[in-house]
This record gives C-alpha cells, structure tokens and sequence, in this order.
C-alpha cells in the first residue's frame, strides 16, 4: 500500500476509535439519566407510602389525584395482584416479579408499558413497601414513562451523531487536501528534479562542445605556431652565437629562446588538456607563480601606465598545478585587468588562504563588469572589447585550465564601492586536494 493509503487508514481509524468512544461514552450517559429516572420514582413511591396508613376510600382518591394519564400510573399491590386507586385490576409480569422479590425497581419494554396505556417507549416503576410487617401492608408503584429521557437521549445521540459526521467530513477533506498538496510537491520536487538534471545535462553537453572547440583550436594553433616557433628558436641561437661577448645581447636572445620554449610548452600542456590528459604537476609556492605573472605582465602594465601591485601574504602557501598552464591563467586575467583600466589605473594580485583552500585575486579599478556579462565570460568567443581588440577565447581557455586543476574562476563586480572588477581562482592548498581532486 502506498504511503497516502496507509495516512488515509490511518485517518479513518483514528475516526473509528473515536466514535466508537463517544458512543460508549453517549450509552453511559443515557443508563445514568434511566436509573436517577429510576431512583425517583422510587422515591416518590416511597413518600406516598409514608403518606398514606391504609387503602381506604379517602387514600385511593389521594392516590388517583397523583396519577397523569399517559405519562404516571399508581398501581397497588394488597396481596390480590396490581391495581389502581380505582379498584381497576392490571397485569404486568415485570412488575409482579419485582414485588415478589421486593426489588425497588422495575424496567418496563415498550410494548409492557402499552399495556398499561402508556406511550410505547421505556417507562421506570419505583416500589415502596407498606407496614412490611403488618398484615394490612401493601406495595405502593410509581410507574412513569422514560419518553422524554428517552427522547433527550435520541436528540443527544443525533447530535453525537452529526458532530462525529461532521467531524470525519472535515478531517477527511483536510486530510485528502494535505495529501494533494504533498502530491502536489513531490510532482513539482520531481519536475524541479528532471529540469535540474536536463540543466547539467545541458551543461556538459556545452562544456563538451567548449572542449570540442578549444580542442579543435588548440590543434590548429600547434600545427600552425610549430613551424614559426621552431624558426625563432632557430635563429635566437643563431643570433647568441654572433653576438657572444655582448652581454646584452646575449641575454636578449636566450629571452627570445626561453619564451619561445614557453610558448611550446603552453600549447602542449593546452593540447593534453583537451585531450583529457593528465599532465605533469609539480609542487609550487604560490608566491612564485604570482611573480612569474608580474614579470610576465609587466612591459604591457608599464606601456599602458597601469600599476601593478602584488599583495602576498601567504608565500609559503603550496599548490600543486602545472606551473606553466597556471601561471598563464594569472596572466590572461592581469592583461584582461589592464585592458580594462585607463592611464593611472590599479591592478592588484594577491594570494590568500582559507579551510585548506589558496585564492588568487586580481581586482582592479577599471571600466567594471555586469552581474549579466560576469554569467557569460567565460563563453568562447564571448568579448566585451571592441573589435580586433580580444577573441573571446582567454577566459574560455583560463576556465578549462582552472577546471582542470579542480578549481574554481569567478568574475564579479567590486562591491567596496570602487568601480572595477574582481577576478578570483581557487584551488586547494597542497597535501589538502580531497579524493576526487587525485
């Protein structure tokens, strides 16, 4: 049975007991109200004996007075059966067989009390003795109808009745309307459940097209910068060798090398991670990735007259990433910092730490980002710069590698009351990555 079956059971059962309670309780009630009747009968009997020494003809008539036609009879017994103050003989078993046992009372069915002319409901006989001693004693019985006891309990029992009615109508309305409403909320839990996993089926889906894309792009950019890459590196050695001796010439070409090598390095890392490749993962103070960063940043941040400053204060703070792939995610969003401040702009990068987790946060005092362009940021090809100015694809490309990392990239709007933009990426500290970050 399912479980509204077993509430709605449940429901009527509880109903059962309860008017299975009230009617006991109602029967109770109603025997109490019959034996007081009962009782008092037999106490005016037992008066009207005390009144009354003898059956003369002056006491019969006192007797007869008493009586109330259809409603209370007087009957005597002298030894010779019942019989009223008239003379009039009666019959009535139980009667004479509560006289014979000389019990005070006597209970009469509806078709005994017809025979004495009364209504045909319950009526109640109360019998005193006489001088029980005395050869002239005699028994004196009140015999009275229960029928407006009778009908009270009726009225009271219709009444019981219709509040139990009204009673079970309520619960079980109240109770079917409970129960379509939790109906109702495990449809829409269910709806609310399916449409949630359609969204992260939509989801993956999209990521796997954003996979697809960068995939395909990535590749594209590995055959296409192979060849150049290999000419520059090709002729920075050229170009070492001719001009040993000048020191500063020396080091510009080995830069020229050492970047190229980067460059080589940062599209493979991309390639195996579209791939879904693990990568080789080393054991990085943040602090160095920061300043790889700024170094790496910095001729754009001086050429654009935007200053950059670091805000470390956790250097001994361990990640483990791909240093190369990580330090161009800090990259990518310190050039986005810049592009979007004017001359004599701010830009901040700093690392944090909290609950085993190491933040990396670059704000600025630029142009600022909406909640709605925030959502979208990291669509490939999606660009709030103007044309020929960006591609779209660096956040995209940052978000893969963050995610790769099983970490987190948000891009929110300052709400220190600053214009700007808040870029934030979260990974786990070293030696605290939980089971599924491996």
């Amino acid at each position: 049975m399912r479980r509204p079956a077993w509430i709605i059971a449940f429901m009527l059962s509880a109903i059962g007991v309860v008017s299975v309670a009230a009617y006991w309780d109602e029967e109770r009630e109603s025997k109490a109200a019959l034996d007081d009747f009962a009782q008092a009968q037999f106490m005016l009997a037992t008066s009207l004996s005390e009144m009354t020494s003898s059956l003369d003809a002056a006491a019969r008539q006192r007797l007869a007075r008493v009586e109330d036609p259809g409603n209370v009879l007087v009957l005597v017994s002298a030894g010779r059966g019942l019989e009223r103050p008239s003379g009039e003989a009666v019959s009535s078993a139980p009667i004479e067989r509560a006289v014979a046992a000389h019990e005070p009372f006597a209970r009469l069915s509806r078709p005994e009390a017809a025979a004495l002319g009364l209504p045909a409901r319950t009526a109640l006989a109360g019998i005193a003795r006489r001088s029980a001693g005395d050869a002239r004693g005699f028994d004196l019985v009140i015999v009275a109808t229960a029928l407006r006891e009778r009908d009270r309990e009726i009225r009271a029992s219709t009444r019981l009745v219709l509040a139990l009615l009204s009673s079970t109508v309520l619960v079980l309305a109240f109770g079917t309307l409970a129960l379509w409403r939790q109906r109702a909320e495990l449809r829409l839990a269910r709806d609310l459940a399916v449409a949630d996993a359609l969204r992260v089926s939509d989801e993956r889906l999209m990521r796997a097209d954003r996979l697809a894309t960068l995939g395909a792009l990535a590749t594209g950019i590995a055959h296409e910068v192979s060849t150049p890459l290999g000419v520059i590196v090709g002729r920075a050695e050229q170009l070492s060798r001719k001009v040993q001796g000048d020191e500063r010439s020396e080091r510009a070409a080995t830069v020229i090398a050492e970047q190229a090598d980067r460059i080589g390095k940062i599209v493979r890392g991309f390639l195996g991670l579209v791939r879904g490749e693990g990568g080789l993962r080393e054991r990085v103070l943040s602090a160095d990735i920061v300043r790889d960063a700024q170094e790496l940043c910095a001729h754009r941040f001086e050429h654009a007259g935007v200053t950059l400053q670091l805000d470390v204060s956790g250097d001994a703070l361990p990640v483990f990433c791909e240093p190369k792939l990580f330090t161009q995610v800090l990259v990518n969003l310190l050039l986005n910092a810049c592009d979007a401040c004017d001359a004599r702009g701010s830009v901040t990068l700093g690392v944090s730490s909290r609950d085993g987790r190491v933040s990396f946060t670059v704000t600025d005092d630029g142009h600022g980002i909406t909640a709605e362009d925030s959502a979208r940021a990291m669509e490939p090809f999606f660009t709030t710069k103007a044309p020929g100015k960006g591609t779209g694809l660096g956040l995209a490309i940052a978000s893969e590698i963050v995610s790769h990392h099983n970490g987190t990239l948000k891009l929110s709007p300052r709400t220190d009351g600053v214009r700007g933009t808040v870029a934030r990426v979260e990974i786990a500290e070293a030696g605290k990555e939980s089971d599924d970050e491996g």
